[in-house]
């Protein structure tokens, strides 16, 4: 049983390379890198070189329109692995974590799909990693708790059978985010076994300071917030998380005294409104 692992970039450099060589250091080396580069020029070749010197299984492929979903389809389609991992090019992995996946699903030959622990969360939010199955019911209710793209390895066949991410979703779309969300939803619809696995480290910065007010903060708020409003439409979400979703990135803040979260908060509404609105007067699917 091997990993391929679906590593998509652009703009980024030394991330990369940390990403890279904290995978050169795996102790279980049954996996691959498909490393989607659309960059338009060479920034990452030197990495690449290095990685694959030092052993790393590396398959660099090009893409010439930014697209997080198209090049994650991209590295699908060309996986040769039976369970499919995700990145991003600014994560870097203890050096156990493939060793822990692979495992995980060799003991349940049922199992559709793990969620690893992503480190910096879990140590900013002060909590326990999370264990168990995921449930569609708490899922739907956006109290499902956290699935981060980067945290989440499926079996190919799942992918096949789902037909890969709606690549209407995420960076580079008017539905800029929530592409992770869409799939892990449809595949509890379709009574996928997902599980949480606390052992598999995997590292990310997580953000914990205010994010400052600026054209650009609330550009991005909006833009990802329209992929939630998609969501609440496509899946045909409860009246009640949708109005939740408009009115708490507003009321939480303010009810804390964090009048800066509260206006960014309101773009966040914004884009959450016109994702909803959007899917819905389209009729879309």
């Amino acid at each position: 049983m091997k990993i391929s692992l679906i590593l998509a970039t652009v703009g980024r450099t030394t991330e990369v390379g940390r990403c890279l060589h904290s995978l050169v250091t795996q102790t279980d080396p049954n996996f691959e890198v498909l490393l989607v580069d659309q960059n338009p020029d060479d920034r990452l070749l030197p990495y690449v070189q290095e990685a694959t010197q030092l052993g790393l299984t590396l398959t660099h492929l090009r893409m010439t329109t930014p697209s997080l979903s198209g090049a994650r389809n991209l590295g699908l389609s060309k996986a040769s692995g039976d369970i499919i991992g995700l990145t991003d090019d600014d994560c870097w992995y203890h050096a156990d974590a493939m060793g822990h996946i692979r495992a995980a699903f060799l003991r349940d030959p049922k199992l559709d799909g793990v969620v690893g622990q992503w480190v910096e969360q879990t140590q900013a939010r002060g909590t326990d990693p999370a264990t168990g199955f995921l449930s569609l019911a708490a899922w739907r209710r956006f109290r499902g708790g956290d699935a981060s793209s980067i945290t989440l390895f499926f079996r190919l066949s799942l992918f096949l059978r789902l037909g890969g991410f709606d690549e209407r979703f995420g960076i580079g779309q008017w539905y800029g985010a929530a592409e992770e969300t869409d799939f892990v939803l449809r595949a509890l619809t379709a009574y996928a076994r997902l599980q949480h696995l606390p052992s598999a480290h995997i590292h990310h910065h997580f953000g914990t300071r205010q994010t400052p007010i600026s054209a650009v903060s609330c550009r991005n708020a909006r833009a990802r917030a329209r992929g939630t409003g998609a969501i609440y439409a496509k899946h045909h979400l409860s009246g009640w998380v949708i109005a939740r979703g408009l009115l708490g990135p507003i009321m939480t803040p303010l009810l804390r005294g964090q009048f800066s979260a509260a206006y960014i908060g309101l773009f966040t509404a914004l884009g959450r409104l016109e994702g909803f609105a959007r899917w819905k007067r389209q009729g879309l699917q």
